[in-house]
This record gives C-alpha cells, structure tokens and sequence, in this order.
C-alpha cells in the first residue's frame, strides 16, 4: 500500500490549486515563453560578441596571478546547482513565474550588454573541456559574468529563505573566485554583476508586482 507524506499532500494539494488559478497558468505560460526567447537572444548576442572580439586587454587581477585549473567547478559546479534549482522550482510551483521572468530579464539585460562591448577574452586562460558549455557558451560574452550574477539573483529571490540565500551567496562567491583564477571573465566583468543583478532583481520587483506578490503568498 502506498503512503503518500504530508509534504507530498501539500505539494500535490497545491499543484491541483494553480491548475485550477487561470490566472496562474498564464502567467507560467508567459515565463516559459520569455525565457525561451532570452536564451535564443542570449546566444545570437554571444555569437554576435564573438565574432566582433577584439584583442584582450590587462587587468589588474588576472594580470597578476596565474592560471588555475577551475574545469570542474565551471562544469560540474554549474551542472550541480541548475539541477538544484530545478528541484527547487519543482518543489515551488507557485513561485515559477515570478523567478523564470527575473531570469529572463536577466539574460535579456545581459545579452543587451554582451552585445555592446567585445572585449576578447583574457590570454592566458584555462580550457574548458565541454563540448556542450562551449557550444552555448561562445567565448566572448564577458560583461558581465552570468555565473557570478545567476547566483546572486537566486540568492536575493529567495532572500527571506535564510538556507537559500547563504546556498547561493556562497556559490556566487565561488563561482565568481573560479572564473577569475581560471582567466575566463575579467575583474569588472565579476564586480559589475553584483551592481546589476541588485538593480535587475529590483526591476523584476517593479515589472511583476502579482507574481512577485504569489511568490510570498
């Protein structure tokens, strides 16, 4: 006989709620739909990027210190926290919309960015060995670092959920550290993510008050 938890009764009981919230399913429905286009922009823009990098430039850290093999915490450090996350939103149907728009958002103002500036990347650098991060990875989207922000930005979604906000505080830090000791995003590329990811997180706030509003109900 199967035993379902009281966990799995919320959640199941929750689940059957949204499917019942027109409004719901079209607000999930519109943060699929924008994310998929960000990720579409975001590569053109990277391609873009790449194909117009010009030469590398100095930089007052990655300058002054050596190359540091951070292969597996750019891959599988990366690989590890999107399948949390997607466990997290698994577990949290309600607060889908409101974090699938923050992040499309993201990715929009990042390509936006991306698609300004060509700086090429910094010489030295570490190689990374995943034909998959760099078939979506095109090698000159630097500004500004997305594994420094994506974090962040999780970090203050979940900001009230003391575990999540240190979990993702802590990654975007190493995170952060990695691709500066691996040369693979310059100084400014890792500080300015905080400065607009802070500012984008906010801009989320403003543009998708009802989500953001489902999110804490």
């Amino acid at each position: 006989m199967y035993y379902s938890t009281p966990a799995m009764k919320t959640w199941t009981t929750e689940i059957k709620t949204h499917l019942a919230d027109r409004e719901f399913l079209v607000s999930l429905g519109v943060s699929f739909f924008v994310l998929a286009i960000s990720l579409f922009v975001n590569y053109y823009a990277g391609v873009y990027a790449t194909v117009h990098a010009s030469s590398p430039v100095t930089d007052l850290i990655l300058s002054n210190i050596r190359v540091y093999d951070v292969d597996g915490i750019f891959i599988y450090g990366s690989i590890a926290m999107w399948v949390f996350f997607a466990f997290l939103m698994f577990r949290r149907p309600k607060e889908i919309p409101f974090t699938f728009k923050a992040l499309s958002l993201f990715i929009l103002i990042r390509a936006l960015f991306i698609t300004l500036t060509h700086i090429g990347p910094f010489y030295p650098a570490v190689l990374i060995h995943s034909s998959f991060m760099n078939k979506f990875d095109p090698g000159a989207d630097l500004f500004f670092s997305g594994h420094t922000g994506l974090p962040f930005l999780f970090a203050l979604i979940f900001w009230k959920k003391k575990s999540l906000r240190i979990f993702f505080l802590c990654a975007s830090i190493i995170f952060g550290a990695a691709v500066l000791m691996g040369h693979l995003h310059y100084s400014i590329d890792v500080l300015g993510a905080f400065f607009i990811t802070y500012s984008i997180f906010h801009m989320a706030e403003f543009f998708f008050p009802k989500d953001r509003k489902r999110f804490y109900a």
